[in-house]
């Protein structure tokens, strides 16, 4: 084929070719999803209460994912002496975006959701690229019809504001409408520290409607695997994971940072070990907003993040 290599295939390197997830297969009929992992976009930020720029998180998450474009290999990873994201074991699909319409925070959601309802009905696995952390709110309401959940978040901020001036689906009431669904039996919010959007009674009730609030100074003075015995074994859970829980050194593209926060290997560490302890059956990543990342590293660290998660959840499974 002229223009595509040479006879024995492509060379495809990461810099080459369209940017969808990974390099992995596009999708474009949500009637048609057939693969263990569905990833889609979720690109709206009305949710923020500061910096904005969240909506260009998806796109800037993909083109970082094409450095991870394993191609055919799969990922080889020395100390786990593991392959993870075989093809011949795992396969991965991009399905786009959810339509987001501008100044619409109600029906944007509603479009997100219907778009995660389609990788569930395809019993995919849904890994939503956010977005503001808004974009949870859907996510969680397409489990209404699923076996029951619990929530892990890893994040800055508590993000439990029942209402302020009558907003109730911005980026700091996600945690808050999750803890409301019966089919929530619980949250794990792994993180969280210094000033927060939320007040002090938004603490009192999370801890009331069944929440286990752990600091990262908790988990260090804990350590990984005393973290990871606080979450209720063996069930089934919905992770989802803001940037800001990263420190800033590292993860300085995000609306609302917050210093203070995790390494790379200590994030990774807890979601290994969930992915061993239950189910991990949803996921979404938000807050990416590359505006304020001008080396890349905040999109690089999200998509290996991501990557490195479906790899461990499939592994475990």
């Amino acid at each position: 084929m002229a223009g595509h290599g040479y006879e024995g295939g492509r060379l495809n390197l990461p810099f080459v070719g369209i940017c969808t997830f990974g390099k992995y297969p596009y999708v474009d009929d949500w009637n048609a999803i057939d693969a263990d992992v569905a990833v889609m976009g979720a690109p709206f930020d009305g949710g923020t209460q500061w910096r904005s720029g969240a909506r260009m998180g998806p796109r800037a998450v993909r083109e970082a994912s094409t450095l991870f474009s394993f191609g055919h290999a799969g990922a080889y990873d020395f100390e786990d002496d593991v392959t993870y994201l075989d093809p011949a074991k795992v396969s991965i699909v991009d399905i786009g975006d959810a339509d987001i319409i501008h100044t619409d925070t109600m029906r944007s959601h509603a479009n997100i959701e219907t778009g995660v309802r389609k990788i569930l009905a395809a019993n995919a696995m849904p890994v939503v690229i956010g977005g503001d952390h808004s974009i949870n709110i859907p996510c969680i309401n397409a489990f209404d019809d699923q076996d029951p959940i619990h929530v892990i978040q890893i994040d800055a901020h508590l993000d439990f504001v029942d209402e302020r001036h009558g907003v109730r689906f911005g980026h700091g009431n996600p945690m808050r409408r999750a803890a409301e669904k019966p089919y929530v039996t619980g949250l794990t919010q792994i993180g969280i520290r210094n000033v927060s959007s939320t007040a002090r009674e938004g603490y009192d009730d999370a801890r009331r409607m069944g929440s286990d609030i752990q600091s990262v100074r908790h988990v260090r003075t804990m350590g990984t695997e005393a973290m990871l015995r606080r979450i209720p074994a063996g069930q089934r859970y919905y992770l989802t994971i803001d940037i800001d829980a990263f420190d800033p050194s590292i993860a300085p593209g995000t609306g609302t940072p917050s210093h203070g926060g995790f390494l790379y290997y200590e994030v990774l560490e807890l979601i290994d070990g969930i992915a061993q302890r239950g189910d991990i059956v949803g996921l979404d990543l938000v807050e990416v907003a590359p505006d304020y990342d001008p080396t890349g590293s905040t999109s690089i660290l999200a998509a290996q993040v991501l990557m490195n998660t479906i790899g461990r959840i499939m592994h475990h499974r």
